[in-house]
């Protein structure tokens, strides 16, 4: 079973350029796409999308774009424009530099925002440019870029 289990997260982790999710990671991902349907006008909000971007390749955990009408006979494997926002959850055997090193990839591409969530610590960092980020562990989260307000005692439930 190990041996198996062994090869499904490295297949995961080629695919991805990630870890598999864990219990918590799974968890937020669910209460992030909840706390925010409240910004389902303003934006679509993504799980897991596979994008090619100018700057390489990136599939983050929830991701935001302006809303558009889907148009269900033509998918996208791997989307090539790049998204209003990004949000990636740290993995336990994750380090956080793996997500600080995307930030160049991201921005470079026209990213507005990107969260790094910690889950461990209870924590947001809020990046705007690689070295222009808020933290936040408790109260209100503010993301001036995308108009998103939440509360961290809701995410962190």
């Amino acid at each position: 079973m190990t041996s198996s289990w062994n090869k499904i997260e490295k297949e995961y982790l080629q695919e991805r350029g990630k870890p598999m999710p864990s219990k918590n990671v799974a968890r937020l991902k669910s209460i992030f796409t909840k706390i925010l349907g409240e910004y389902e006008i303003s934006y679509d909000i993504y799980l897991n999308l596979s994008l090619e971007l100018s700057t390489g390749k990136a599939t983050p955990d929830l991701c935001f774009f302006k809303p558009e009408v889907s148009d269900w006979l033509e998918d996208e494997i791997r989307v090539k424009n790049a998204p209003l926002g990004v949000i990636e959850i740290v993995s336990p055997k994750q380090s956080t530099q793996d997500l600080v090193d995307k930030l160049d990839l991201y921005f470079g591409a026209g990213v507005l925002s990107c969260w790094i969530v910690i889950p461990t610590f209870k924590m947001i960092n809020i990046f705007h440019a690689k070295h222009d980020y808020k933290t936040f562990m408790s109260g209100e989260l503010l993301d001036e870029k995308l108009g998103i307000c939440l509360n961290l005692e809701e995410v962190f439930k």
